[in-house]
């Protein structure tokens, strides 16, 4: 049995997956085996990401991915929406149409499990279902994740005013802007524009990146600040998906114009990222499960992308490159429950059951991993 239809035949299998998962594609090293002789399968480990993806969490009946794997059926938009750009990494390295099947149900199952909208009160949990979609179309040139992308954009763009002097609210009841919900809608307003050319959504990207630097980014550190509202900035806490969507805000900007402000901008904070604020012995921190088990991805993500995209010096490449190799090396051999391929909120840890938004992380790490080594960047 060939491995698409093999990942095909266990998603389809929800009710019993947990028997399939006997960690069918995991060749790498498990804890205690030696560094120097460690040896990873980046694909096929991400192979097995993706079926534990599908026979932990994914919910069959509503089409979408349950808060864990323990069961509980809750629907989070934004997390699912990174589920969308999760299964998204695995079609853009597979080219598996069973792999399409399941992104495009989970289109689907999101609309109907919001009210049947996609329109959110949270702005930045929208943004993230349109940046999906916006990758989505770029991989499939399926109209329906453009059509999404764009309902979204529009009303994404109402949450600006000059409150404050600008920028987006987090939410409807307008009541804060933050880091969340702007740094996404630039990105978003960049890929757009690096679509269908009109000038008004550069005009945009430039506006909410202008705004977000001047009241959310430490000038010195090019630490990203969370948010802001009527008493102040809150300058306490210090979150790796802030750094991360920064960063790529940054790169898009700079792809789009060749300014290098946005590059060295970018730059900034990457570097700052790699700190103790936001790592240990090199390793991304523990920022626990719900919602802040995501924000680790976030950053792998954007940091990928300045590597890939972002025309820097060999020297920050190698640099940014090993810190990620690191880190899913760490996840592999020690943060890994086997057999189920289930990822902690610690990448040094194992845990028996786990958060999606948690699990999601982990998954884009190792995603990542196999992108580094198709393009021939580690071993």
């Amino acid at each position: 049995m060939n491995l698409p239809f093999r990942l095909f035949a266990c998603a389809l299998l929800v009710t019993s997956l947990s028997a399939c998962l006997k960690e069918p594609v995991d060749d790498g090293p498990g804890p205690g085996a030696g560094k120097k002789t460690a040896v990873f399968n980046w694909d096929k480990n991400a192979d097995s990401t993706y079926v534990s993806l599908l026979g932990n969490f994914y919910n069959q009946t509503g089409k979408y991915y349950n808060e864990n794997s323990a069961g509980k059926q809750d629907f989070h938009y934004w997390r699912n929406a990174h589920a969308l750009d999760v299964l998204l990494d695995a079609f853009i390295r597979t080219n598996d149409p069973q792999v399409k099947t399941r992104m495009d149900e989970l289109l689907e199952g999101m609309r109907v499990k919001n009210g049947n909208t996609y329109i959110n009160h949270f702005y930045d949990d929208m943004e993230w279902m349109a940046l999906a979609c916006i990758r989505a179309y770029e991989a499939t040139s399926d109209a329906k994740y453009k059509t999404t992308a764009e309902l979204l954009w529009t009303d994404i763009k109402t949450g600006w005013d000059e409150t404050w002097g600008g920028g987006i609210y987090w939410n409807k009841e307008r009541k804060n802007k933050n880091t969340p919900a702007n740094a996404p809608a630039c990105i978003i307003a960049a890929r757009i524009y690096q679509l269908n050319q009109q000038p008004e959504d550069l005009a945009w990207a430039k506006k909410i990146y202008q705004w977000q630097k001047a009241n959310l980014v430490d000038p010195v550190t090019g630490l990203v600040w969370d948010g802001l509202d009527g008493t102040g900035t809150n300058k306490a806490w210090k979150f790796t998906y802030n750094q991360g969507v920064y960063i790529g805000s940054g790169v898009e900007l700079y792809k789009i114009t060749g300014e290098s402000v946005y590059l060295n901008d970018a730059l900034k904070t990457a570097n700052n990222a790699l700190s103790g604020d936001f790592t240990q012995g090199n390793i991304m921190k523990d920022e626990g499960g719900g919602d802040g088990g995501l924000f680790k991805g976030i950053l792998v993500r954007n940091l990928m992308l300045l590597i890939t995209d972002g025309n820097i010096s060999a020297t920050d490449k190698t640099k940014f490159v090993n810190f990620l190799k690191l880190n899913a090396e760490t996840l592999w051999q020690q943060g890994t429950y086997r057999p189920s391929i289930l990822f902690g909120s610690k990448w040094t840890s194992v845990v028996t059951t786990t958060d999606l938004s948690t699990q999601l992380s982990g998954a884009m790490l190792i995603e990542a991993a196999a992108r580094l080594k198709e393009l021939g960047l580690i071993e």
